[in-house]
């Protein structure tokens, strides 16, 4: 009986032994192997964006489209600034786009309009002095070409060049009118919706992971604005505004949406 009793107690220690070899096995598999790496992300490719800037326009041509009156002379806008915001998505490192929608501080046309024969009975054409306001919206889809060297932090600025297209929305107010005899009058205002596109060329500096400043210069097109309906006897002709184009320094912020 003696013998039995250490032949089946030496059994069980085998099993036991064999059992904890295969446990440990599983341990070392399950619990004792190197972590592999998570790739992790920074942000997403979706992105806000803001921006302030200063504009200066080309001469627009202005004209009053009733016989003897015609087209203005020393048509100007003023320079003004603007502001706008948007949304967008990165591709990839190299393409983005984005929508954006820009607000313009009024700028003050002035031009001259020629007082048609006889004005005030001098000689020589007489011309009446033009003013208004005309301020602007725009909403423009845009595309951008990143050229990512692939730097990091301040050093790693990303040159870019950029197109856009969308709508412009052109509203004047405040149009009048003095004339060479000292005489004044006014027009009312009015909006006119147009196509607009845009070019433009750039920096991107990133801060950090999630922000970006942005420098850029660009060109838009606005269209053509147009004052209100003026009197019975001119037909009820509106001032034309036309060819309302402006070069624009801008600044700005990108931020990656986490």
């Amino acid at each position: 009986m003696g013998c039995l009793r250490v032949t089946a107690l030496m059994g069980a220690m085998a099993v036991i032994a064999w059992s904890g070899t295969g446990l440990a096995a599983d341990l070392s598999d399950s619990y004792f192997a190197a972590p592999v790496a998570t790739p992790y992300e920074v942000g997403s490719n979706w992105y806000l964006r803001g921006d302030i800037g200063y504009k200066w326009y080309t001469d627009p041509s202005a004209s009053f489209g009733v016989k003897g009156y015609g087209n203005m002379k020393d048509e100007s806008l003023a320079p003004t600034g603007l502001a706008g915001g948007g949304f967008g998505y990165r591709f990839n490192d190299s393409f983005r786009s984005d929508v954006t929608i820009d607000y313009e501080w009024d700028s003050q046309f002035k031009g001259k309009l020629i007082c048609p024969n006889p004005c005030t009975g001098k000689k020589g054409n007489e011309y009446s002095k033009e003013y208004a306001d005309i301020a602007a919206w725009s909403g423009l889809v845009n595309a951008y070409w990143d050229f990512n060297f692939g730097g990091e932090g301040l050093g790693g600025i990303i040159p870019y060049v950029g197109a856009g297209i969308g709508v412009s929305n052109l509203a004047t107010s405040h149009v009048k009118y003095v004339n060479p005899n000292g005489t004044t009058g006014k027009w009312k205002g009015s909006s006119t919706t147009n196509l607009a596109w845009a070019v433009m060329a750039g920096v991107s500096i990133p801060i950090d992971t999630n922000w970006l400043i942005d420098l850029n210069y660009r060109y838009v097109d606005l269209g053509n604005a147009q004052s209100g309906k003026t009197l019975p006897q001119y037909g009820n002709k509106r001032i034309k505004y036309d060819d309302i184009t402006a070069s624009e320094v801008r600044i700005g912020f990108r931020y990656m949406l986490n």
